[in-house]
């Protein structure tokens, strides 16, 4: 049985700030995680069609991976290092922080919180350095 992702968004879909949530993989098994991601997101956001990956922070990254019958197209890049795109419709794009697996958890937690957080404006690095983490790259 798949484990439910670690995955929180801002609460009001606002968008105006710079994440609308943060994900937490628990390995850089891109092909392993993206499914179960994309799953719980479809029934927040609705279905997404295109990810956008920071390539250096994951393994092998394919073209594109089936999720639900349906195919999500995989490209490059991210808005940045430690971050993944989404994209629902017609360049409808959501942006959420990744917190790098093996992450301390209060780190997580807190990174994640504040990338959660109506109206944040801080960066990736910053929200994973003041949470106590490496910087908010995902990196091999």
């Amino acid at each position: 049985m798949p484990l439910l992702p670690r995955l929180v968004l801002e609460p009001t879909f606002a968008r105006d700030g710079v994440f609308d949530g943060a994900w937490w993989p628990r390995t850089r098994d891109i092909r392993a995680e993206l499914p179960d991601l994309l799953t719980a997101l479809g029934i927040h956001l609705g279905r997404i069609v295109r990810v956008g990956l920071d390539s250096a922070g994951w393994g092998d990254i394919p073209d594109s991976v089936t999720v639900d019958g349906l195919v999500v197209r995989i490209g490059w890049p991210a808005a940045g290092g430690g971050t993944i795109s989404l994209t629902r419709g017609f360049q409808d794009q959501f942006l959420l922080l990744v917190v790098p697996p093996g992450t301390d958890p209060r780190t997580a937690a807190a990174a994640m919180r504040g990338a959660a957080a109506v109206g944040n404006h801080t960066p990736a690095g910053e929200l994973l350095t003041a949470a106590g983490g490496s910087g908010g790259a995902l990196r091999g």
